[in-house]
């Protein structure tokens, strides 16, 4: 029986992992563009950002195919500059409609999160309480 209990509550911290790994892959687009707010970057640089101020950990596997899809539709533009030691790197810019989306996602982000801040308040001052 034991085990059983054990497995449940793995599977539920699995769960949750899988929900958290899902809200983070429907928040990148929002978070690369809002990391190229603050100016130009190249993919690494974004990458850097994004781990250091949104504890969001991407690969360049992931970084890469969204960068350009943001290309291809107009949100950010792209450059090869060349370096003077080592290799070019493209670096990339929001557009305006690209800084336009950025600014409507953020919006959008800030209402959505307050709301459910103001849900999950309870929760969690209940748990504290309780420990």
């Amino acid at each position: 029986m034991q085990d059983i209990v054990h497995s449940t509550a793995v599977e539920r911290d699995d769960d949750a992992n899988k929900w958290e790994a899902q809200l983070r892959k429907g928040c990148l687009e929002m978070a690369v563009l809002m990391a190229l707010c603050a100016g130009r970057s190249y993919g690494l640089g974004v990458l850097r950002v994004l781990e250091s101020d949104s504890n969001l950990v991407l690969s360049e596997g992931t970084i890469y195919p969204i960068l350009n899809r943001l290309r291809q539709e107009g949100m950010v533009t792209s450059e090869w500059v060349e370096a003077e030691a080592g290799h070019s790197r493209r670096y990339y810019s929001l557009t305006r409609k690209g800084r336009e989306r950025a600014v409507r996602m953020a919006r959008i982000w800030l209402d959505f999160a307050a709301g459910l801040n103001r849900l999950a308040q309870p929760l969690v001052q209940e748990k504290e309480e309780s420990a």
